[in-house]
């Protein structure tokens, strides 16, 4: 395929910048090939309101029979991405080539979706919530955001991280391959890069910096994240609130 033809093709949904494959998500390095040929390819054009872009790389415009409702109040989808029905995008916020977000979800005011970005079915994006893209290195799996999750205000997703089925992140927490998450209800430490399981509840934590003296001496503390509890139907009740939206 060229890089008409995937960028096509993602807007459809008829392929995407990673797959789960033998529940593990995996980077489609062709496509991601194809993106970077885009860029490759596009010259500097004006468009209207002053920007200036790629000329084959435009945001994208929906239609009433799309059943995409993006507020108006400075929103964009970039050329490239994939946004389904049912999807609820507020202003301001912003959706990346390559992104892929499924139905019912809501893409909040100042939310970020990055490049290849995955999000599920009926995912809550808060406000202000970061979700990092990851175009290269093309064989690195982008950040994803599994069916049924909710992301709460503030919240940093980087690096790749997946966060699995039905879990809940917490306003501000950050994820990255660095930022340990502690896993409080079944005493462990997730491995670096591990997926956040399904139905964790994830807040802010801190931790000493026990390697060092000195910042021992002033009481100084490192970030992490932590596994406080597994959602059960009072959580889940709890986050039904958003449908009043819809």
């Amino acid at each position: 395929m060229n890089w008409q033809e995937t960028l096509d093709l993602l807007e459809k949904g008829l392929v995407r910048s990673a797959v789960k494959e033998n529940g593990k998500w995996v980077a489609q390095t062709e496509v991601k090939e194809a993106i970077l040929a885009a860029f490759k390819a596009g010259e500097l054009k004006e468009f209207a309101g002053g920007f200036v872009d790629k000329h084959n790389l435009p945001p994208r415009e929906f239609k009433v029979e799309d059943k995409i409702r993006m507020v108006p109040g400075g929103s964009s989808v970039r050329r490239g991405a994939y946004v389904a029905s049912g999807v609820i995008i507020m202003p301001p916020a912003y959706i990346n080539v390559g992104a892929y977000v499924d139905s019912g979800t809501m893409v909040d005011s100042h939310a970020l979706v990055g490049s290849c970005a995955q999000i599920g079915k009926n995912v809550h994006l808060s406000a202000g919530v970061q979700i990092g893209g990851v175009l290269e290195p093309i064989g690195q799996a982008p950040v994803v955001i599994e069916d049924n999750a909710f992301i709460g205000a503030g919240a940093v997703i980087v690096e790749g991280i997946q966060v699995s089925e039905g879990a809940v992140i917490a306003p501000g927490v950050v994820l990255s391959k660095g930022i340990p998450v502690y896993d409080c209800v079944n005493e462990r430490v997730l491995s670096p890069g591990e997926a956040i399981p399904p139905h964790a509840v994830v807040v802010p934590g801190s931790r000493p910096m026990s390697k060092n003296s000195w910042a021992m001496g002033h009481h100084l503390q490192l970030q992490c994240a932590l596994i406080i509890k597994y959602k059960d139907a009072k959580t889940a009740a709890s986050l039904t609130l958003e449908d009043l939206l819809r």
